[in-house]
């Protein structure tokens, strides 16, 4: 049983990959002085790029939990990550609305997802 463990700190990895399966740690916006769809897509840009770097695509998400500071955002959040999942890859998701770390942080999203297959 092998656990791979990247960009690991004292308090967390950003990816660990374990049984095929990617866990990324949760994603926040570049720029957090932007609007909920800046923010959003930004995040998601994360996503992908960490997605890359552990063997992963959008393609291959298992789940994902989103974390909204206020449900007033929740629609024009969901502009953003419908154009973002594949046609018929979407994942199994959860939206919630949740205190963020930082108060100008608008959304926050956890991934779980499967290495692609070589």
């Amino acid at each position: 049983m092998t656990i791979e463990r990247k960009h690991t700190k004292q308090r967390m990895s950003r990816i660990v990959v374990h049984n095929n399966t990617v866990y990324l740690c949760g994603q926040v916006c570049a720029d957090a002085t932007q609007g909920i769809k800046e923010q959003t897509q930004t995040m998601l840009d994360k996503v992908d790029a960490l997605l890359l770097e552990a063997g992963s695509d959008r393609e291959h998400v298992l789940s994902a939990t989103v974390y909204i500071k206020d449900m007033q955002y929740f629609a024009e959040m969901n502009e953003v990550w419908d154009a973002w999942v594949p046609e018929g890859h979407a994942p199994a998701r959860a939206c919630v609305e949740a205190a963020m770390a930082r108060p100008e942080l608008l959304v926050e999203v956890s991934v779980v997802a499967a290495v692609k297959n070589t």
